[in-house]
């Protein structure tokens, strides 16, 4: 693969804690009973872990660890073929809990282990899944808020990954030795593949120039 810097970046689009929510909703309003909780559960998923969308519709049930509150990326599911743990906020967990709940009440004898299921009870088809989250971006307008960005599945690890630097600046860590954490949780092989996901947006530009200033401010 070429490394990062030879590749041309598309502009990622960073949605807003209210454009994920959006998302949920308008997913959740769906004829078809199954795709009416399990969309609303994998968007939610995603934001909040920055997960590859394939990482979450690969996952099982036995690679959900309810007890210890984790989810377990087999290899075979992800670019580098390397299997990781993600530890996952008490609210992410309860939220899987109650999908799986749904789920289960829907359909009692599934046909695949996966944790997302489409209404035949298999595994989720990514295509059925990027069509239909195409279609929610444009019936909220999402596409129409910045010029020349198409919001994408993807994006919502862009999302992710500025989160949670924005989130280290606005606490005050100095997020250089953090970095290589957030690569691992990500599953990217080094921290420049995770700062291929940075953009700047103003509350990152914000934070990270109170951070100069504090630091500079030290230095002198």
């Amino acid at each position: 693969h070429a490394p990062p810097e030879k590749l041309k970046r598309h502009e990622p689009y960073i949605y807003s804690d209210s454009d994920v929510l959006a998302l949920m909703a308008a997913a959740g309003d769906c004829r078809n009973r199954m795709t009416n909780i399990t969309d609303p559960a994998l968007i939610g998923l995603l934001a909040v872990t920055g997960m590859r969308v394939g990482e979450a519709i690969g996952l099982e049930r036995s690679d959900f660890d309810e007890k210890r509150g984790l989810l377990r990326i087999r290899g075979e599911n992800n670019k580098h073929g390397k299997t990781r743990l993600l530890p996952l906020h008490s609210s992410t967990v309860a939220a899987i809990c109650l999908y799986i709940k749904k789920r289960d009440r829907l359909l009692p004898k599934p046909k695949s282990q996966a944790v997302f299921l489409s209404s035949v009870g298999k595994r989720l088809i990514y295509e059925n899944f990027q069509f239909r989250f195409h279609r929610l971006v444009l019936s909220l307008g999402l596409n129409k808020r910045v010029p020349n960005k198409n919001p994408r599945i993807h994006d919502l690890r862009h999302t992710f990954t500025v989160k949670t630097l924005t989130a280290w600046y606005r606490e005050g860590l100095d997020t250089a030795p953090m970095l290589p954490a957030l690569s691992t949780y990500l599953g990217h092989v080094s921290p420049s593949s995770t700062y291929w996901y940075l953009s700047a947006t103003p509350e990152l530009l914000e934070q990270a120039c109170k951070r100069l200033e504090i630091v500079e401010g030290v230095r002198s």
